[in-house]
């Protein structure tokens, strides 16, 4: 069961949602950040997201034939975390685009993950809406390519803490979904 992958480790999804929560107040509380050292934030954040991301996949993958799902999106998450690495000095256009892949190809395995996931249990509402947050955003970024670097700043801010509570509220759901199946079995051996 997919959801098996979700409820069994819903702390490395709060673990994501807590450090996307991190990340946006970082640059609200210092919006004076330079470039370089968004870039950097945003690649060890994209980074660390992207191997917890693929550790759920590989940790479940027994269970699971759409283990790639989670995958795919942990992938996208260090291959675009590299990429910041490669050239930290990358213009704000640039860390634009790279972001707005990520938060376009994220969103897409989202709402395929929430589709699967809606056969298996309710409550797939909390990544449908991270997914359609990530395709909104990242589509806007592509839409906007001129907006000033410090309202990029601002909208990346505001991403984060919206993905962030998302993934929280989707944890907690998950940890829930756990919490009914320990009980319901349980119940059976009694």
């Amino acid at each position: 069961m997919f959801a098996n992958i979700l409820s069994r480790y819903w702390w490395m999804t709060m673990l994501r949602g807590v450090l996307w929560i991190v990340f946006g107040v970082a640059i609200f509380v210092r919006p004076d950040i330079s470039l370089v050292s968004l870039t950097l934030l945003f690649g060890s954040f994209a980074l660390v997201d992207g191997v917890i991301g693929a550790w759920n996949s590989l940790a479940g993958r027994q269970e699971n034939e759409d283990w790639w799902l989670l995958l795919f999106a942990g992938l996208a998450g260090i291959i675009v975390g590299i990429l910041t690495f490669r050239d930290p000095a990358a213009t704000a256009l640039a860390l634009q685009f790279y972001i707005a892949i990520w938060a376009i190809a994220v969103g897409t395995l989202q709402l395929v993950a929430a589709m699967r996931l809606r056969r298996e249990v309710d409550g797939e509402l909390w990544l449908a809406l991270s997914g359609l947050a990530s395709i909104a955003f990242g589509v806007f970024l592509f839409a906007q390519p001129a907006v000033g670097a410090l309202v990029v700043l601002w909208l990346i801010g505001g991403y984060a803490i919206v993905f962030g509570v998302l993934l929280i509220a989707l944890a907690l759901n998950a940890r829930d979904f756990a919490d009914q199946l320990t009980n319901a079995g349980g119940a059976r051996t009694v």
